[in-house]
């Protein structure tokens, strides 16, 4: 059983130590961390000095999931994309390595949706996905995410077109769940 907290300062080097490699860093975080490695406190500057580069104040909010024995297990952000807070973005989203496969990632994304449609009051929650992270996007599948057919974007990731598939999920979905 996974319980989700807010971000602390020791988390990122815990967090930083499951990115093994550029790729796994690019498909984590997509160009938004700059160079392999990532460390703790780059993760720690663009959460508590930079507020996860957003201009308005009270729109991010970095979360832990923490098993039963308090150990941290997986990490996301939920950040809101329009002026009238009622869109949620799920962004960074990760889990241990070495604890992959396990279905954490899809209890800690489901305690999330809830603290986005019942604490935070979201209409509409989006994420996206690299097309080359498929564990990844049937997690978010398994959960309720559909994709948003025609927004996709492509980054350009070392010399490569990345393909970022676009999902959403809707309070009417979380509701029917």
């Amino acid at each position: 059983m996974l319980k989700l907290r807010p971000y602390r300062a020791g988390d990122g080097e815990i967090i930083a130590g499951w990115i093994k490699d550029e790729i796994s860093m690019y498909k984590w975080s997509a160009d938004r961390f700059g160079e392999f490695p990532i460390t703790g406190e780059s993760i720690n500057e663009k959460y508590l000095i930079n507020d996860g580069d957003c201009t308005k104040p009270d729109n991010f909010y970095p979360y832990v999931a923490c098993d039963e024995s308090g150990a941290v297990v997986g990490h996301l952000i939920l950040r809101y994309t329009n002026q009238d807070k009622t869109d949620i973005r799920f962004g960074f989203v990760i889990v241990d390595d070495t604890k992959r496969g396990m279905g954490l990632g899809k209890e800690m994304l489901l305690l999330a949706l809830k603290i986005a449609y019942e604490l935070l009051k979201a209409h509409k929650v989006t994420l996206g996905v690299f097309e080359n992270n498929l564990s990844a996007y049937y997690c978010y599948k398994s959960v309720g995410f559909h994709e948003l057919v025609g927004c996709d974007t492509e980054y350009t990731i070392n010399g490569e077109k990345w393909k970022c598939i676009e999902l959403e999920m809707t309070k009417a979905d979380y509701a029917s769940k």
